[in-house]
């Protein structure tokens, strides 16, 4: 038995040995670099929250860029109507006045051509009994 303790020594020294020149060290690397990992994974993690609220931010300001693009577009759309009404009533109301003024020129014309009228009637009644007259008159006499 007294033989098996330089053994024992030996083990127990190889196995501190260990633990300071092997083990110590391996650990501290795997804590170090699984420290490093984790803090890669949080690091790429914040980048990716960042990246989606820049996203989200970008969406947005393009959407209230277009409605605001659709805005002008609807002010512009109403605009033009409003001119074209505008330019519609200005060509009705001048065909208005055209029409009327037309109409009191053709009422005036008749009014002139029932006036020349009633006066060629007297006149043309009167040469119908001279030219009919006459002839009932020579006959009769």
């Amino acid at each position: 038995m007294l033989g098996a303790v330089p053994t024992m020594l030996l083990f127990v020294v190889l196995v501190l040995a260990y633990q300071f020149l092997i083990q110590g060290p391996l650990t501290a690397a795997l804590k170090k670099r699984r420290s490093l990992t984790v803090g890669a994974l949080e690091d790429a993690q914040k980048a990716i929250a960042v990246a989606e609220a820049r996203a989200a931010e970008y969406a947005e300001k393009l959407r209230q860029a277009r409605a605001e693009v659709y805005k002008i577009r609807e002010q512009r759309v109403k605009q033009l109507n409003a001119e074209r009404d505008s330019a519609l009533d200005a060509a009705r109301k001048t065909a208005g006045a055209k029409v009327n003024q037309a109409k009191a020129e053709l009422e005036a014309e008749a009014a002139a051509a029932r006036h020349t009228i009633q006066g060629s009637a007297a006149d043309l009644a009167s040469q119908v009994m001279r030219a009919v007259l006459p002839q009932a008159a020579g006959g009769s006499r």
